[in-house]
């Protein structure tokens, strides 16, 4: 596996499995109990990082189906609001955006990564990334955000990732499988076939992102909304740590912290 680096900090090819907390700046995410105003955000940024996250993922508006519309400049407003309050703390940041003017506003400040949902489909997105220098998580994306809708269509979406990223220049990335119901075609039966088969997409040799925390696949599955995902996310953390993602983002980072100690120590027995 080709490894990667943010700041230092190795993930993938043996080393520990890293947790990602959530920010997300946005009232209109789909799980209310994630919302941090951006006034608050180095609190619980600091509040993350004490209950075991490596990195902070921060967003200011949500990505969810359906979720109402925010202009480019309240997401703006809204990032430069956290960032500014994080800067010189040395937490490690991404930032999840899919507008390349919200990205290119976020590099100036103190950011560590970039988290790209959209899997570089915008070439100019994809070039301010490239001149950045960054690390990318990069999420699979055939011609809309998260698209596929079946196993195969996912590693169609894989590969045209990898194209693009070699296509700009980006080397340094960890690849995301797009589990979650990004669009209205696709099930959560599809979510659970990415998950139990997520072993397969280590054939790209990357490192792997696992991002299911309190989705609505998982809330199909026992019947509750977001607020009571949290056992449903945590097992199935744990199913996918041992199935080799390398980073898992969370709402939830000292209980998810938990669940990959234990997955990890099982991996070893395993070895």
């Amino acid at each position: 596996m080709k490894g990667c680096s943010i700041r230092g900090m190795r993930i993938g090819d043996g080393a520990p499995v890293r947790v990602m907390g959530v920010i997300n700046c946005s009232p209109e995410s789909f799980y209310q109990g994630s919302y941090t105003p951006a006034a608050d955000v180095f609190s619980r940024a600091c509040h993350l990082v004490d209950a075991g996250a490596d990195i902070i993922d921060l967003g200011a508006r949500s990505t969810a189906p359906g979720a109402p519309h925010i202009t480019r400049k309240d997401e703006i407003g809204r990032m430069e609001e956290a960032l500014s309050s994080l800067e010189g703390s040395g937490i490690l940041v991404s930032v999840d955006t899919m507008d390349p003017v919200v990205l290119e506003t976020c590099l100036e400040c103190d950011i560590a990564a970039i988290n790209d949902i959209s899997g570089l489909l915008d070439p100019v997105y994809a070039s301010v990334v490239a001149e950045s220098g960054l690390p990318a998580f990069l999420m699979a994306s055939m011609r809309a955000v998260g698209d596929a809708c079946t196993l195969e269509e996912t590693h169609q979406a894989c590969i045209m990732v990898e194209t693009r990223a070699h296509a700009a220049g980006i080397h340094e990335y960890i690849l995301d499988p797009a589990i979650g119901l990004w669009q209205s075609t696709r099930t959560p039966d599809l979510d659970l076939e990415l998950c139990r088969n997520f072993s397969e997409f280590s054939l790209y040799q990357r490192p792997l992102l696992a991002a299911i925390s309190r989705k609505t696949f998982l809330g199909t599955l026992i019947g509750k909304p977001p607020e009571g995902r949290l056992p449903a996310s945590l097992a199935m953390t744990a199913l996918l740590v041992i199935k080799g993602a390398d980073v898992v983002r969370t709402h939830d980072v000292s209980e998810t912290r938990d669940a990959v100690i234990i997955a990890e120590q099982v991996l070893r027995a395993i070895s």
